[in-house]
Protein backbone atom coordinates (compact mmCIF):
# COMPACT_ATOMS: atom_id res chain seq x y z
CA UNK A 1 0.00 0.00 0.00
CA UNK A 2 2.38 3.06 -1.24
CA UNK A 3 2.00 5.66 -4.22
CA UNK A 4 4.21 3.17 -6.05
CA UNK A 5 1.83 0.49 -5.88
CA UNK A 6 -1.71 -0.33 -6.90
CA UNK A 7 -2.80 3.56 -5.19
CA UNK A 8 -0.58 5.14 -7.73
CA UNK A 9 -2.58 4.22 -10.28
CA UNK A 10 -5.85 5.70 -8.67
CA UNK A 11 -6.92 9.04 -10.50
CA UNK A 12 -8.53 11.56 -8.44
CA UNK A 13 -12.10 12.08 -9.71
CA UNK A 14 -12.57 15.64 -7.54
CA UNK A 15 -11.81 18.80 -9.72
CA UNK A 16 -9.35 20.89 -7.77
CA UNK A 17 -12.15 23.69 -7.24
CA UNK A 18 -14.49 20.95 -5.63
CA UNK A 19 -11.51 19.22 -3.67
CA UNK A 20 -10.15 22.46 -2.22
CA UNK A 21 -7.77 22.13 0.57
CA UNK A 22 -9.13 18.18 1.39
CA UNK A 23 -6.18 15.28 0.87
CA UNK A 24 -5.91 13.95 -2.72
CA UNK A 25 -7.49 10.63 -2.87
CA UNK A 26 -4.49 9.15 -3.00
CA UNK A 27 -3.07 10.75 0.01
CA UNK A 28 -5.98 9.74 1.62
CA UNK A 29 -6.42 5.87 1.33
CA UNK A 30 -2.61 5.70 2.48
CA UNK A 31 -3.19 8.24 5.90
CA UNK A 32 -6.11 5.94 6.58
CA UNK A 33 -4.07 2.84 6.26
CA UNK A 34 -1.11 4.12 7.59
CA UNK A 35 -1.42 7.44 9.95
CA UNK A 36 1.26 9.02 11.31
CA UNK A 37 -0.28 11.01 13.42
CA UNK A 38 -4.50 11.84 14.88
CA UNK A 39 -4.15 14.42 12.16
CA UNK A 40 -3.59 12.17 9.48
CA UNK A 41 -7.31 10.11 11.07
CA UNK A 42 -8.95 13.00 10.60
CA UNK A 43 -8.11 14.36 7.02
CA UNK A 44 -8.32 11.46 5.56
CA UNK A 45 -11.76 10.80 6.64
CA UNK A 46 -12.78 14.08 6.12
CA UNK A 47 -11.95 13.65 2.52
CA UNK A 48 -13.55 9.74 1.96
CA UNK A 49 -16.70 10.89 4.66
CA UNK A 50 -16.88 13.56 1.55
CA UNK A 51 -16.60 11.37 -1.37
CA UNK A 52 -19.22 8.92 0.39
CA UNK A 53 -22.19 11.74 0.67
CA UNK A 54 -20.96 12.94 -2.58
CA UNK A 55 -21.57 10.11 -5.09
CA UNK A 56 -25.22 9.53 -2.77
CA UNK A 57 -26.29 13.24 -3.73
CA UNK A 58 -25.26 12.87 -7.60
CA UNK A 59 -26.57 9.67 -7.12
CA UNK A 60 -30.14 11.45 -6.07
CA UNK A 61 -29.31 14.57 -8.72
CA UNK A 62 -29.13 11.70 -11.71
CA UNK A 63 -32.55 10.53 -10.14
CA UNK A 64 -34.23 13.51 -10.06
CA UNK A 65 -32.95 14.49 -13.80
CA UNK A 66 -34.19 11.13 -14.98
CA UNK A 67 -37.73 11.61 -13.48
CA UNK A 68 -37.96 14.69 -14.35
CA UNK A 69 -37.98 13.84 -18.54
CA UNK A 70 -40.60 11.25 -17.17
CA UNK A 71 -43.45 13.22 -18.82
CA UNK A 72 -47.36 12.64 -17.86
CA UNK A 73 -49.28 12.86 -20.95
CA UNK A 74 -52.18 14.53 -19.61
CA UNK A 75 -51.68 17.58 -17.15
CA UNK A 76 -54.43 17.43 -14.33
CA UNK A 77 -57.37 19.15 -15.03
CA UNK A 78 -58.30 20.78 -11.56
CA UNK A 79 -61.74 22.18 -11.22
CA UNK A 80 -62.41 24.88 -8.58
CA UNK A 81 -66.15 24.24 -7.76
CA UNK A 82 -65.51 20.74 -7.38
CA UNK A 83 -62.47 20.73 -5.19
CA UNK A 84 -64.39 23.38 -3.06
CA UNK A 85 -67.12 21.19 -2.80
CA UNK A 86 -64.96 18.36 -1.46
CA UNK A 87 -63.22 20.96 1.32
CA UNK A 88 -66.32 21.94 2.80
CA UNK A 89 -67.40 18.11 2.99
CA UNK A 90 -64.69 17.90 5.45
CA UNK A 91 -65.35 18.13 9.32
CA UNK A 92 -63.03 20.62 9.16
CA UNK A 93 -61.30 23.51 8.19
CA UNK A 94 -57.46 23.01 6.11
CA UNK A 95 -54.94 24.85 8.47
CA UNK A 96 -52.98 27.29 6.61
CA UNK A 97 -49.70 24.70 6.27
CA UNK A 98 -52.37 22.40 4.77
CA UNK A 99 -53.62 24.80 2.62
CA UNK A 100 -50.17 25.51 1.14
CA UNK A 101 -49.22 22.64 0.42
CA UNK A 102 -52.26 21.19 -1.04
CA UNK A 103 -50.88 24.23 -3.62
CA UNK A 104 -47.64 22.67 -4.18
CA UNK A 105 -49.17 19.66 -4.77
CA UNK A 106 -51.83 21.16 -7.34
CA UNK A 107 -48.78 23.09 -9.17
CA UNK A 108 -47.36 19.75 -10.03
CA UNK A 109 -49.96 17.74 -11.04
CA UNK A 110 -50.44 21.15 -13.47
CA UNK A 111 -46.84 20.87 -14.82
CA UNK A 112 -47.23 17.85 -17.00
CA UNK A 113 -44.25 16.47 -15.70
CA UNK A 114 -44.56 13.72 -13.12
CA UNK A 115 -44.82 14.78 -9.50
CA UNK A 116 -42.62 13.09 -6.72
CA UNK A 117 -42.87 15.09 -3.71
CA UNK A 118 -41.85 14.56 0.08
CA UNK A 119 -44.43 15.67 2.10
CA UNK A 120 -43.21 15.71 6.16
CA UNK A 121 -45.64 16.23 9.03
CA UNK A 122 -45.59 15.25 12.71
CA UNK A 123 -48.33 12.92 13.53
CA UNK A 124 -51.95 14.26 13.74
CA UNK A 125 -50.89 17.39 11.47
CA UNK A 126 -53.06 16.26 8.65
CA UNK A 127 -51.04 14.42 5.87
CA UNK A 128 -53.71 11.46 5.39
CA UNK A 129 -56.32 14.12 4.48
CA UNK A 130 -53.99 15.70 2.32
CA UNK A 131 -53.54 12.37 0.42
CA UNK A 132 -57.37 12.12 0.67
CA UNK A 133 -57.93 15.37 -1.52
CA UNK A 134 -55.25 14.48 -3.97
CA UNK A 135 -56.86 10.94 -4.85
CA UNK A 136 -59.91 12.93 -5.05
CA UNK A 137 -58.31 15.17 -8.00
CA UNK A 138 -56.88 11.92 -9.51
CA UNK A 139 -60.19 10.10 -9.26
CA UNK A 140 -61.93 13.15 -10.96
CA UNK A 141 -59.28 12.85 -13.72
CA UNK A 142 -60.13 9.40 -14.62
CA UNK A 143 -57.30 7.71 -12.56
CA UNK A 144 -56.70 5.48 -9.87
CA UNK A 145 -54.47 5.65 -6.58
CA UNK A 146 -52.20 3.06 -4.78
CA UNK A 147 -51.53 3.77 -1.29
CA UNK A 148 -49.23 2.05 0.39
CA UNK A 149 -48.49 1.31 4.25
CA UNK A 150 -45.84 0.13 6.14
CA UNK A 151 -47.75 -2.23 8.26
CA UNK A 152 -51.21 -4.20 7.91
CA UNK A 153 -52.68 -2.36 11.03
CA UNK A 154 -51.96 1.26 9.31
CA UNK A 155 -53.14 0.20 6.07
CA UNK A 156 -56.25 -0.73 7.68
CA UNK A 157 -56.90 2.48 9.49
CA UNK A 158 -56.37 4.54 6.10
CA UNK A 159 -58.29 2.36 4.27
CA UNK A 160 -61.21 3.44 6.89
CA UNK A 161 -60.34 7.32 6.59
CA UNK A 162 -60.65 7.14 3.29
CA UNK A 163 -63.94 5.56 2.82
CA UNK A 164 -65.28 8.09 5.29
CA UNK A 165 -63.96 10.88 3.54
CA UNK A 166 -64.81 9.49 -0.29
CA UNK A 167 -67.24 7.46 -0.92
CA UNK A 168 -69.85 9.80 -0.25
CA UNK A 169 -68.86 11.39 -3.50
CA UNK A 170 -68.95 7.65 -5.53
CA UNK A 171 -65.65 6.98 -4.79
CA UNK A 172 -64.48 3.10 -4.47
CA UNK A 173 -61.70 1.93 -2.03
CA UNK A 174 -60.16 -1.71 -1.67
CA UNK A 175 -57.97 -2.73 0.68
CA UNK A 176 -55.04 -5.76 -0.65
CA UNK A 177 -52.86 -7.00 2.06
CA UNK A 178 -51.16 -10.42 2.79
CA UNK A 179 -54.59 -11.15 4.44
CA UNK A 180 -56.61 -9.84 2.65
CA UNK A 181 -57.56 -8.99 -1.05
CA UNK A 182 -60.37 -6.59 -2.09
CA UNK A 183 -59.13 -4.63 -4.63
CA UNK A 184 -61.11 -5.52 -7.95
CA UNK A 185 -62.90 -2.81 -9.63
CA UNK A 186 -62.11 0.19 -7.04
CA UNK A 187 -60.91 3.42 -7.62
CA UNK A 188 -58.33 3.63 -4.26
CA UNK A 189 -56.21 0.22 -3.38
CA UNK A 190 -54.71 0.96 -0.10
CA UNK A 191 -52.21 -1.99 1.04
CA UNK A 192 -49.08 -2.72 2.03
CA UNK A 193 -46.02 -4.20 0.54
CA UNK A 194 -48.32 -6.96 -1.01
CA UNK A 195 -48.86 -3.46 -3.30
CA UNK A 196 -45.51 -4.85 -5.51
CA UNK A 197 -47.24 -8.34 -6.41
CA UNK A 198 -47.48 -8.90 -9.95
CA UNK A 199 -50.80 -10.50 -9.66
CA UNK A 200 -52.49 -6.84 -8.32
CA UNK A 201 -53.95 -5.27 -11.32
CA UNK A 202 -52.28 -1.78 -11.38
CA UNK A 203 -53.42 -0.13 -15.09
CA UNK A 204 -54.45 3.23 -15.18
CA UNK A 205 -52.47 4.39 -11.84
CA UNK A 206 -52.13 8.12 -11.97
CA UNK A 207 -51.38 8.30 -8.41
CA UNK A 208 -48.61 6.47 -5.57
CA UNK A 209 -49.05 7.51 -2.23
CA UNK A 210 -45.94 6.14 -0.05
CA UNK A 211 -46.93 6.20 3.87
CA UNK A 212 -43.89 6.47 6.19
CA UNK A 213 -41.74 6.20 3.40
CA UNK A 214 -38.47 5.46 5.24
CA UNK A 215 -39.49 2.56 5.95
CA UNK A 216 -39.14 1.24 2.68
CA UNK A 217 -36.66 0.52 0.42
CA UNK A 218 -35.33 2.60 -2.13
CA UNK A 219 -35.23 -0.88 -4.46
CA UNK A 220 -39.57 -1.38 -3.37
CA UNK A 221 -40.31 1.89 -4.34
CA UNK A 222 -38.39 1.42 -7.74
CA UNK A 223 -40.20 -1.54 -8.08
CA UNK A 224 -43.36 -0.36 -7.19
CA UNK A 225 -42.80 2.70 -9.76
CA UNK A 226 -42.05 0.35 -12.84
CA UNK A 227 -44.08 -2.42 -12.44
CA UNK A 228 -47.15 -0.08 -13.50
CA UNK A 229 -48.22 -0.69 -16.88
CA UNK A 230 -48.68 1.94 -19.46
CA UNK A 231 -52.42 2.42 -19.28
CA UNK A 232 -54.15 4.35 -21.71
CA UNK A 233 -54.03 7.72 -19.84
CA UNK A 234 -50.86 7.41 -17.65
CA UNK A 235 -47.51 7.08 -18.60
CA UNK A 236 -45.97 7.40 -15.25
CA UNK A 237 -47.81 8.05 -12.30
CA UNK A 238 -47.32 11.07 -9.65
CA UNK A 239 -45.38 10.16 -6.75
CA UNK A 240 -46.50 11.29 -3.10
CA UNK A 241 -44.52 10.25 -0.18
CA UNK A 242 -45.33 10.88 3.48
CA UNK A 243 -43.33 10.67 6.59
CA UNK A 244 -43.87 11.83 9.82
CA UNK A 245 -39.98 11.80 11.28
CA UNK A 246 -38.38 15.05 11.22
CA UNK A 247 -35.69 15.07 8.68
CA UNK A 248 -32.87 17.64 8.89
CA UNK A 249 -32.30 20.11 5.85
CA UNK A 250 -28.74 18.70 5.00
CA UNK A 251 -30.36 15.18 5.22
CA UNK A 252 -33.10 15.69 3.25
CA UNK A 253 -30.65 17.71 0.33
CA UNK A 254 -28.03 14.79 0.38
CA UNK A 255 -30.56 11.36 0.48
CA UNK A 256 -33.79 12.87 -0.53
CA UNK A 257 -32.44 15.22 -2.97
CA UNK A 258 -34.65 13.61 -6.11
CA UNK A 259 -37.36 14.74 -4.40
CA UNK A 260 -39.44 18.21 -4.08
CA UNK A 261 -39.93 18.54 -0.45
CA UNK A 262 -43.20 19.87 1.33
CA UNK A 263 -43.62 20.42 5.21
CA UNK A 264 -46.62 20.57 7.44
CA UNK A 265 -45.26 22.62 10.11
CA UNK A 266 -48.65 23.92 11.82
CA UNK A 267 -51.25 21.34 13.65
CA UNK A 268 -55.24 21.62 13.43
CA UNK A 269 -56.93 23.82 15.76
CA UNK A 270 -57.79 22.12 19.23
CA UNK A 271 -55.14 19.33 18.92
CA UNK A 272 -54.04 18.72 22.30
CA UNK A 273 -50.42 19.64 23.18
CA UNK A 274 -48.64 16.65 23.63
CA UNK A 275 -46.15 16.18 26.72
CA UNK A 276 -43.34 13.81 26.76
CA UNK A 277 -41.36 12.69 29.79
CA UNK A 278 -38.93 10.25 30.80
CA UNK A 279 -39.51 8.43 33.78
CA UNK A 280 -36.53 7.21 35.51
CA UNK A 281 -36.87 3.51 37.40
CA UNK A 282 -37.42 4.78 40.51
CA UNK A 283 -40.35 7.16 39.73
CA UNK A 284 -42.38 4.11 37.78
CA UNK A 285 -44.48 3.20 40.71
CA UNK A 286 -45.64 7.11 40.64
CA UNK A 287 -46.24 7.22 37.00
CA UNK A 288 -48.61 3.72 37.22
CA UNK A 289 -50.66 5.50 40.08
CA UNK A 290 -50.69 8.88 37.71
CA UNK A 291 -51.91 6.73 34.79
CA UNK A 292 -54.81 4.87 36.81
CA UNK A 293 -55.54 7.86 38.40
CA UNK A 294 -56.08 9.13 34.87
CA UNK A 295 -57.95 6.23 33.35
CA UNK A 296 -60.47 7.19 36.38
CA UNK A 297 -61.00 10.05 35.38
CA UNK A 298 -62.27 8.88 31.57
CA UNK A 299 -58.81 8.94 29.86
CA UNK A 300 -57.12 6.00 28.59
CA UNK A 301 -53.56 5.33 27.80
CA UNK A 302 -51.63 3.77 24.91
CA UNK A 303 -47.87 1.97 25.60
CA UNK A 304 -45.97 1.37 22.22
CA UNK A 305 -42.95 -1.38 22.49
CA UNK A 306 -40.58 -2.27 20.09
CA UNK A 307 -40.59 -5.51 19.59
CA UNK A 308 -42.97 -8.66 19.99
CA UNK A 309 -41.26 -10.98 22.13
CA UNK A 310 -38.15 -10.54 25.11
CA UNK A 311 -34.72 -10.48 22.89
CA UNK A 312 -31.73 -11.94 23.60
CA UNK A 313 -29.62 -9.26 21.19
CA UNK A 314 -31.66 -6.26 22.43
CA UNK A 315 -31.99 -6.49 26.21
CA UNK A 316 -33.18 -3.23 26.94
CA UNK A 317 -35.62 -2.99 24.76
CA UNK A 318 -39.65 -3.52 26.15
CA UNK A 319 -41.40 -6.81 24.71
CA UNK A 320 -45.14 -6.14 23.66
CA UNK A 321 -46.48 -9.26 25.24
CA UNK A 322 -43.88 -9.10 28.07
CA UNK A 323 -44.98 -5.88 28.77
CA UNK A 324 -48.54 -6.43 28.77
CA UNK A 325 -48.64 -9.57 31.16
CA UNK A 326 -46.79 -6.48 33.29
CA UNK A 327 -49.48 -4.03 32.95
CA UNK A 328 -51.94 -6.60 33.75
CA UNK A 329 -50.53 -7.29 37.35
CA UNK A 330 -50.13 -4.01 37.98
CA UNK A 331 -53.74 -3.06 36.73
CA UNK A 332 -55.72 -5.83 38.13
CA UNK A 333 -58.97 -4.38 37.73
CA UNK A 334 -58.66 -2.60 33.98
CA UNK A 335 -58.97 -3.72 30.69
CA UNK A 336 -55.80 -4.35 28.80
CA UNK A 337 -55.31 -5.43 25.37
CA UNK A 338 -52.54 -6.14 23.12
CA UNK A 339 -52.13 -4.66 19.38
CA UNK A 340 -48.60 -6.57 17.19
CA UNK A 341 -47.92 -7.41 13.79
CA UNK A 342 -48.52 -11.18 14.30
CA UNK A 343 -51.98 -11.03 15.19
CA UNK A 344 -54.70 -11.88 12.24
CA UNK A 345 -56.35 -9.28 10.63
CA UNK A 346 -59.57 -9.93 12.33
CA UNK A 347 -57.87 -9.90 15.88
CA UNK A 348 -56.32 -6.30 14.94
CA UNK A 349 -59.57 -5.01 14.00
CA UNK A 350 -61.36 -6.11 17.01
CA UNK A 351 -58.49 -4.61 19.31
CA UNK A 352 -58.63 -1.26 17.82
CA UNK A 353 -62.71 -1.32 17.34
CA UNK A 354 -62.48 -2.51 21.57
CA UNK A 355 -60.48 0.43 21.86
CA UNK A 356 -62.21 3.02 20.37
CA UNK A 357 -64.89 1.81 21.98
CA UNK A 358 -63.32 2.46 24.95
CA UNK A 359 -64.15 -0.85 26.09
CA UNK A 360 -59.96 -1.10 26.41
CA UNK A 361 -58.09 0.87 28.98
CA UNK A 362 -54.41 0.34 28.50
CA UNK A 363 -53.54 -0.99 24.98
CA UNK A 364 -50.08 -2.09 24.41
CA UNK A 365 -49.18 -2.14 20.82
CA UNK A 366 -45.40 -2.43 18.87
CA UNK A 367 -46.87 0.37 16.48
CA UNK A 368 -47.99 4.22 16.60
CA UNK A 369 -51.71 3.74 15.36
CA UNK A 370 -54.01 6.79 14.68
CA UNK A 371 -57.35 4.86 16.85
CA UNK A 372 -59.33 7.77 15.90
CA UNK A 373 -59.47 9.95 12.18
Amino acid sequence: LHAGGVIGTLEDFLPDNIRGKMLPLQEAIIKIHMPRKWEDVERAKERLSFDELFFVSLATQKARLEWKKKVYVDTFEVEAQKLDEFLKSLPFKLTGAQERVLKEIIADLKKGVAMNRLLQGEVGSGKTVIAAIVSYLTYLNGLKTLYMAPTEILAFQHFETLKKLLESFGIKVGIYTGSKKAAKDVDIVVGTHALLSSKLATENVGLVIIDEQQRFGVEQRTILRNRLPVGSKAKVPHFLTMTATPIPRTVTLTLYGDLDLSVIDEMPKGRQIIKTYLVPEKKRKDSYEFIEKKIKMGDQAYVITPLIEPSETIVTAKAAKEEFEKLKKVFPKLNLGLMHGRLKSREKEAVLRDFRERKIHILVSTSVVEVGM
